[in-house]
């Protein structure tokens, strides 16, 4: 197991560049804002499924209102949020994009997001939609077929978004636009500037959709779903299903967020598949297609990445550790809605090798038995899409559409899952309980008691295993953004009114939101006064300027510098133009605060500083006399007269020398003709003043 391990540290580094590409990111990104429309619309639709529901489980029959009325309603909302999702996906997604492409253009140059939005959701309608005409009340009218407005015409979403960009990205670099007066106001002259952009992105999916309409007769959108449905016939295979979720854990075993590599490339399948079923349900056929969004969710990731439901409840039942009874106390309620981070970096389970084969096993397992009941047992596949914290078992009932062959399912791959895992973690446990023992000797204290002392601390066993995780976790963690201090040394000296605002970003919101909460209750119990909020990463630029400290949680680690690049203050430079916000900033956070304290501060933390509020102190600086930035000067005249004092010099350097001082300070009078002369004064003239007293 040790040679494995280490043969996925080295790969580390390729899988953190796969999962941090701009187009994976643009479509997970993408997926992650128009969330709320799949879930509000699920809503309506289990509603509008109700009345099939009570008549095969209750055996009664709703009352005609509600068949008609309720059920018409609530499929007229889902038809206008679900069945367009595609074209707001469009939109999201180059939203998305178009933030990542910003921060690789050069200085100056920016591509407008909404604007490439809106053409993104245009060239989506273009490739997805057919429009004809057709005689009604003896009027020719108009008439668009919509089927791939919804998840059916996700690729052509992508298609469109990522064309938009990046033909914008290719105008605006080489300045392909109209330019206007500057008296133009700013928003007038943007539209202006897009023109040229919006109309070749435009141009460029209409030449597509010409030659696929006329070479094949069929619209791109079509065209792509025919060419990807052998692979999204393998992917809902025993095969498929269980190498996509071998895959999700393997990079989540490395610290890797393992579906934000994985799922992109298949979210056209998964939502695609959720409105394929729910077309067989209605029609009362069996929905016989796997691969689904809540399928992973819920079977392949059942409590979390690795299927981890069962575990807590091993680790409280079966473990003798003090370390996993804890470990198990902490994480129960969270694994049950599918939030396993402290699991994963509590036990841990990331890169702990006694961890790694129940951890990529246990959801091979589940899709393969899910598999199976659906072919062969009469269990429907997922057709609605429910939020993925809900507890599993729950879940499978509802997507099911209430079958309870689904909760038989649930039992079985949850004994299964505890099967796979009891001999690893037994394994697990009996290390600790000798490590415990051993600790417990070299202090002289009963096992119970060294138990407890190693209950909170780290295995030997896999500190060298998880060391590297454990270091980038900490400084994702613990280092704001941006270079700023700590949280916690910041937060002692930011008792100004308003308080510490602290942002916690994850892949989605589990993790996230579990430890905003938590600072938020440390802060009501040792009274500093400090905000927290949760938030998903990809979802933060318009807000993070709002924020003092930004906390990366561990699966977005490899995000750290991304996140110091979006801040703008990265480089000196960056610090410099903001100057104008920057300092007003600054004068109100150090306002209250002491020189002495301050000055404690910037020691503690490297920063450069001179506590001087009279000129003259600058003389016993201690940077400035360390570093040559003083220099010896005779005086002329004066009560001190030949006497040397110290002077500041310019804070430059020529071939590494720093510029002394040019002259001495002059005696009075000894530039007076030279200055006069330049003023335009004739020699004459200057010695006149000279002898009236005028000048010295």
């Amino acid at each position: 197991m040790e040679s494995i391990v280490k043969f996925l540290e080295k790969g580390q580094p390729y899988f953190d560049k796969v999962s941090k590409n701009i187009y994976l990111q643009a479509i997970k990104d993408g997926f992650l804002a128009a969330m709320p429309i799949i879930l509000s619309s699920s809503v309506f639709l289990l509603i509008s499924t109700l009345p099939g529901v009570v008549a095969t489980v209750g055996g009664f029959t709703l009352p005609d209102w509600w068949n008609v009325d309720v059920v018409n309603f609530c499929n007229k909302v889902y038809n206008f949020t679900m069945g367009v999702v595609g074209i707001m996906v469009a939109g999201t997604t180059a939203s998305a994009l178009t933030g990542s492409k910003n921060r690789r253009m050069p200085a100056g140059k920016a591509i407008n997001a909404t604007s490439t939005m809106v053409a993104a959701m245009c060239a989506m309608l273009i490739l997805a939609v057919t429009q004809t005409s057709a005689k009604i009340d003896g009027a020719d009218v108009s008439v668009f077929f919509t089927d791939n407005m919804g998840t059916k015409g996700l690729l052509s979403s992508f298609v469109a978004a990522f064309a938009t960009v990046n033909i914008y990205a290719f105008c605006i670099k080489r300045d392909i636009t109209i330019k206007l007066p500057k008296e133009v106001p700013g928003a007038i002259a943007q539209n202006f500037r897009d023109i040229f952009a919006f109309s070749f992105s435009i141009l460029f999916v209409a030449v597509i959709d010409v030659i696929c309409r006329t070479c094949l007769a069929v619209p791109f959108a079509n065209v792509i779903s025919t060419l990807v449905s052998p692979l999204f016939a393998a992917a809902d295979s025993y095969a498929g299903l269980a190498l996509i979720w071998f895959m999700i854990p393997l990079f989540w075993f490395m610290g890797i967020h393992g579906p934000s590599v994985v799922k992109p490339a298949l979210n056209a399948a998964l939502f695609g598949n959720i409105t394929t079923n729910l077309a067989t349900l209605q029609a009362g056929g069996h929905p016989a297609l796997a691969l689904t969004e809540n399928f992973g969710n819920y079977i392949g990731e059942l409590g979390g990445t690795g299927a981890t439901f069962i575990v807590p409840i091993i680790f409280l039942l079966f473990m003798r550790s003090k370390q996993l009874k804890a470990v198990g106390k902490a994480s129960i309620v969270p694994v049950a809605f599918a939030v396993n981070e402290p699991l994963l970096f509590g036990a841990p389970m990331i890169l702990n090798p006694y961890m790694l084969i129940p951890f990529v096993a246990a959801g091979c397992v589940n899709v393969s038995v899910a598999k199976f009941f659906i072919d062969n047992v009469g269990m429907n596949g997922f057709s609605f899409v429910v939020p993925w914290a809900t507890p599993a078992p729950i879940g499978i009932f509802i997507t099911t559409n209430f079958q309870l062959i689904a909760l038989v399912f649930v039992a079985i791959i949850i004994l299964l899952d505890a099967i796979i895992y009891l001999p690893f973690l037994k394994a697990y446990d009996k290390l600790l309980c000798d490590q415990e023992a051993e600790r417990a000797a070299e202090l002289g204290l009963e096992s119970d008691g060294a138990a407890s002392i190693a209950a909170n601390a780290s295995a030997p066993a896999v500190e060298q295993a998880t060391a590297s995780v454990e270091t980038t976790v900490a400084a994702a963690d613990s280092k704001p953004v941006a270079d700023q201090p700590e949280p916690a040394a910041d937060a002692s000296a930011k008792k100004d009114v308003d308080g510490l605002k602290v942002l916690v970003l994850c892949a989605g919101a589990g993790t996230s939101a579990m430890l905003a909460n938590a600072i938020k209750e440390g802060a009501a119990q040792t009274g500093e006064n400090i905000a927290s909020s949760a938030g998903a990463y990809g979802q933060h630029t318009a807000i993070m300027d709002q924020y003092d400290v930004i906390v990366l949680a561990p699966q977005v680690r490899s995000y750290y510098n991304d996140m110091k690049a979006d801040t703008g203050l990265a480089t000196n430079n960056d610090r410099v133009r903001a100057r104008p916000t920057l300092m007003p900033d600054l004068r109100q956070r150090l306002a209250n605060h002491s020189a002495a304290e301050l000055a404690a501060i910037f020691e503690k933390h490297g920063l450069p500083f001179a506590p001087i509020s009279r000129p003259e102190q600058l003389l016993d600086d201690p940077h400035l006399n360390a570093t040559g930035g003083l220099a010896d000067i005779t005086l002329p005249d004066g009560e001190r007269a030949g006497q040397t004092a110290r002077t500041t010099l310019l804070p430059l350097a020529m071939d590494g020398q720093r510029l002394g001082v040019r002259l001495q300070p002059p005696v009075l009078g000894q530039h007076t003709a030279d200055l006069m002369q330049e003023l335009g004064y004739t020699p004459e003239q200057v010695q006149a003043l000279q002898q009236a007293g005028a000048v010295a």
